[in-house]
């Protein structure tokens, strides 16, 4: 039977510039969603001039796509990216498809070291407020990764692992409710919302540590990915090849966490990318492909992007929280893929 082709048999220059221009264009299309009436030939004549070219477009027009609705794209782009990337990293070091930083409580603790930093000092535009926020929230992250390796044992049991990650996830997910609850009414609606998942706040000066973080660990990801393939045969035939499987396993959960808290602290809680983005992704690609990992950030990106443009058109004159939707497509996804299972199991 013929099958499909895999981007992992695609020329590697072919594959980069098909993804650029699949990334470009889904920037400029999403810039022109939004409350005000803002067409594509706007878009691209903001862009122009800040390329320093001399293009007719409004004034406030403009100002709109470059100052509000460009950093927001940039955002949610890095936001899916980092998420994605994060998920296809834990499937791996833990062989585990449904391994993702919500499932290693790595997002519940990030969104509980960022949740107390915001009811202490506030979330606002200023240096302390921001690197306060990401402080706590990597903070957050770092002690859930660390309490599940504590309890994952000696060797850091897998499965283990698995179980502990479940039930820290749940202790810091109900320590972020009991900060809420102990609230004003006022600051629990903001926290709520907040991490609930949104991009409300991008701006061009919140994007400088995200995407360089995002960007260092895909480069270290991809250094890592003969090891890194080496372990989804097994802890022993890994150790066979002289991979140090379980000092490899911790790294790669600190700089997903470092990632995951980054993004926590300027997006909020948004589920399931991680968990789904990689599913996906391997439908197009052998499962080792050293492809693997930038196929995953870039279609992750891509896929937050839309999923943004969803939250601010689908309720007129609102705008839903991003997480929402992510859970809802999620859990959507994995109900057919638990059906078709099934099916497959009967036939």
């Amino acid at each position: 039977m013929p099958t499909m082709p895999s981007v992992s048999r695609l020329n590697a220059p072919v594959s980069m510039v098909m993804a650029g221009i699949v990334v470009l264009a889904s920037l400029i299309v999403t810039m022109s969603f939004g409350a005000a009436d803002i067409g594509l030939r706007d878009v691209a004549a903001s862009l122009c001039n800040a390329l320093g070219g001399d293009c007719q477009v409004a004034p406030i027009t403009e100002r709109i796509v470059l100052e509000l609705r460009m950093p927001r794209a940039l955002l949610a782009l890095l936001c899916g990216a980092g998420l994605a990337l994060a998920g296809a990293v834990l499937q791996t070091v833990t062989r585990n498809p449904l391994a993702d930083p919500y499932l290693f409580g790595i997002s519940s603790g990030a969104s509980f070291g960022a949740v107390i930093v915001i009811a202490a000092i506030g979330a606002g535009e200023s240096v302390v407020s921001q690197y306060g926020m990401s402080f706590g929230a990597f903070a957050g992250s770092a002690l859930s990764v660390l309490l599940v390796i504590s309890l994952a044992g000696s060797g850091v049991q897998i499965e283990r692992m698995l179980l502990a990650g479940v039930a820290v996830s749940f202790m810091f997910s109900a320590g972020t409710s009991l900060v809420l609850y102990a609230s004003s009414p006022e600051a629990a609606a903001s926290l709520l919302f907040w991490t609930l998942g949104s991009f409300a706040s991008a701006s061009w000066n919140k994007l400088l540590v995200p995407g360089a973080i995002i960007v260092l660990c895909l480069l270290i990801f991809i250094a890592y990915s003969r090891p890194l393939r080496a372990v989804l045969a097994g802890d022993e035939s890994a150790r066979a090849l002289g991979v140090e499987v379980n000092r490899l396993r911790v790294g790669m959960l600190l700089l997903s966490s470092l990632m995951t808290a980054t993004l926590v602290a300027n997006c909020g809680g948004i589920g399931f990318v991680g968990l789904m983005v990689p599913h996906i992704v391997r439908r197009f690609t052998y499962r080792r492909s050293r492809h693997l990992f930038l196929a995953c950030a870039v279609f992750g990106g891509i896929f937050m992007l839309w999923v943004d443009v969803l939250a601010r058109v689908l309720v007129a004159h609102s705008e839903l929280p991003v997480g929402v939707i992510t859970a809802a497509i999620g859990s959507l996804f994995f109900l057919i893929v638990l059906k078709r299972r099934s099916w497959l199991e009967h036939a």
